[in-house]
């Protein structure tokens, strides 16, 4: 994953209340929840995923999405990957996809949290 993903990730993890430092087989993680489906998602410190974590783009950035924080979310693979494959391609026409974005958009508000300013030395 490239440095720019990773610092993606590690955005989008300080903004999402779910994820908390843990500890994981004697190391620390990020551990937190699926936008879809709250099935646990692990990221290692430096933003890599260890479980199937994805970068989920709410609005699909093929309908005008973008990569704004509040557009973007964790999702485990397999509900990114449904999610694109079932509704991305209808979007506009399809209902049921315009619901899953605005449930997706609410449970991401539900979920924010500010980030913490770095901690400055005087």
């Amino acid at each position: 994953m490239s440095a720019s993903k990773r610092r993606r990730v590690l955005d989008i993890i300080a903004t999402d209340n779910t994820f908390e430092r843990t500890d994981f087989r004697g190391r620390e993680v990020w551990l937190g929840k699926c936008l879809h489906c709250n099935a646990h998602l692990m990221v290692d410190l430096n933003g890599d995923p260890i479980s199937r974590a994805t970068i989920e783009h709410i609005i699909p950035r093929t309908h005008g999405g973008t990569d704004a924080l509040e557009n973007l979310g964790l999702a485990c693979a397999r509900c990114n990957q449904g999610k694109g494959s079932r509704h991305d391609p209808r979007y506009n026409k399809d209902a049921r996809a315009q619901e899953l974005v605005a449930r997706l958009q609410a449970r991401r508000r539900e979920r924010w949290r500010i980030p913490e300013a770095p901690d400055s030395e005087d």
